[in-house]
């Protein structure tokens, strides 16, 4: 299996390069189009004092400085590209990013996402890794801000017997088909211990019929979370996480906590998500 197409936000700012380099190696791991959606939306006025003269030239002022970064992004875009020739596909429009992304990713198979700051929470300037997960029906591969390239020769798939976590699974398989090792972990009480090793025998016996190199693990903890997922990361040598993203809505996670906001709170791996 492969990805025949790989979309990302491109922006101007040098905070986002790891996320189009990221794109990029992917791309051409796989051979892959690269498609990059410059998107960007000027922000309303916080209120209207009925000064509509001030309202205009104000308007004016941040449509500009919007479309002088669009541009920028674009030139960043096919500067970085050229070795793609016309699988290089560039997209922009003052747009908000996230649901400009979301209609793109139609014509793609993979999202690149993270790669910047992830306490940037302007909706009008950022895409939000976890809002693209959750509504584009897309896998989405979530860069650290600042990492090296990816190499996906370890892989640790997160399991928990979840429809999210089956479609990750199934999404994530080009690059597991590819990978050195697979590590499926199971974190979980050990009440439920017995069961769990049943599950990640199954996924690992259906990864190696792949002749995938596949081995399950189980991991016996009283409180299950994304950063005992990520500690086994770290023991396996991984540098790809592979997991099932809001099993819980997302509501619930931000309430009261939940694996996949862990996973996405941390900078040192790189994730694959689904939903």
């Amino acid at each position: 299996m492969s990805y025949a197409a790989v979309i990302t936000h491109v922006q101007a700012d040098a905070e986002s390069a790891p996320r189009l380099t990221s794109a990029l190696e992917v791309a051409r791991r796989f051979d892959a189009a690269l498609i990059g959606v410059a998107a960007e939306m000027i922000p309303p006025m916080a209120f209207d004092g009925g000064f509509y003269s001030i309202q205009a030239d104000w308007i004016t002022v941040m449509r500009d400085n919007v479309e002088t970064r669009l541009k920028a992004a674009g030139e960043r875009f096919s500067a970085a590209t050229q070795c793609l020739g016309d699988k290089a596909i560039l997209l922009s429009g003052l747009r908000v990013p996230t649901p400009a992304l979301v209609a793109a990713s139609r014509a793609a198979d993979l999202i690149v996402a993270g790669g910047a700051p992830r306490n940037m929470r302007d909706a009008y300037v950022y895409c939000d890794p976890a809002e693209l997960a959750i509504t584009s029906g897309r896998p989405v591969l979530v860069a650290p801000p600042s990492a090296p390239p990816l190499q996906a020769r370890n892989v640790v798939l997160a399991w928990k017997d979840t429809r999210e976590a089956r479609r990750a699974l199934s999404d994530s398989l080009p690059f597991l088909e590819r990978a050195e090792r697979v590590t499926v972990v199971a974190v979980t009480p050990a009440a439920d211990a017995t069961e769990a090793r049943l599950e990640v025998d199954d996924v690992a016996g259906a990864l190696a019929r792949r002749n995938i190199n596949a081995v399950a693990k189980v991991v016996e903890h009283a409180h299950p979370d994304g950063f005992q997922i990520m500690r086994q990361a770290s023991l396996e040598g991984a540098d790809l996480i592979v997991s099932g993203a809001y099993g819980h809505s997302r509501l619930g996670e931000w309430v009261f906590g939940g694996v996949t906001a862990d996973l996405l709170s941390q900078d040192e791996v790189y994730l694959l998500l689904s939903h």
